[in-house]
């Protein structure tokens, strides 16, 4: 697939209709971290103040336990089409749809939820506002259910970090996104998305702050190859948000 280019004339809502015409035609997309932050209306330096809640992630225990370093947070989501109401959801457990994630179908994940803070910051609610615009390209349901998921992949020179150690997959939803945050002393960490049979659509790296990889899920599978760090006697870290969208 080819990766559209950025018109840095085009207006906001023009480079959202380019989205959805991509998402409709390909099934994926690329958003390079200058039309995001054009789309979101957000300053550059806003990427900075929002990296700092993935400081305040917590251990992934279900991902320790098969040996990967990982943090994160989760919170459930409302969202109305018609309007773009959202709404924080209470917390429940985490499960995976069947055909989806291999590694954890049918296992209620319990995690931290989201900070206060995290919930209230400009730049999340600006993030979920877009992606719900997104959605909305692929399914016409009134209510959208969005689960949201901070990431910190961790990775050290004698551990490589795995941001989807169950390989190349599906979420079950219908809108996967991955929305770079920061990256430090990272190499790898290579997003792919691929057809139903393995044909690839799609393979980047996430680099700057803002780039935006998104997805149908029912028509794709994607995966992220191991981060590793460059310099090998610091850690390494891969933060993103992932929020899917699915019919309420």
């Amino acid at each position: 697939m080819r990766i559209k280019s950025y018109d840095s004339g085009r207006s906001a809502e023009k480079l959202v209709e380019a989205a959805h015409g991509a998402l409709l035609s390909d099934g994926a997309y690329l958003m390079p971290a200058a039309v995001t932050t054009s789309c979101l209306g957000l300053e550059e330096d806003a990427w900075n103040r929002f990296r700092t809640h993935w400081e305040a992630l917590s251990t992934d225990k279900y991902a320790s336990k098969r040996g990967t370093r990982r943090q994160r947070r989760y919170g459930w989501f409302s969202f109305v089409a018609a309007t773009g109401q959202t709404g924080l959801r209470p917390q429940v457990s985490f499960v995976q749809p069947e055909n989806s994630n291999p590694l954890y179908i049918g296992v209620d994940r319990s995690f931290e939820p989201l900070t206060e803070s995290f919930v209230a910051d400009p730049v999340f609610r600006a993030v979920l506002q877009l992606l719900g615009r997104l959605a909305t390209a692929l399914d016409d349901a009134a209510v959208w259910d969005a689960k949201v998921h901070p990431f910190r992949v961790i990775a050290s020179a004698g551990a490589d970090g795995l941001p989807t150690p169950e390989g190349v997959h599906r979420d079950g939803v219908t809108l996967v996104s991955s929305l770079l945050v920061g990256r430090r002393n990272a190499a790898g960490g290579d997003s792919s998305v691929v057809g139903p049979k393995g044909t690839p659509l799609l393979t980047t790296t996430l680099r700057e702050p803002g780039d935006l990889l998104i997805g149908d899920d029912r028509r794709t599978l994607h995966g992220v190859s191991p981060v590793r760090p460059v310099d090998r006697s610091r850690p390494a870290y891969r933060d993103v948000l992932v929020v899917t969208f699915a019919p309420a």
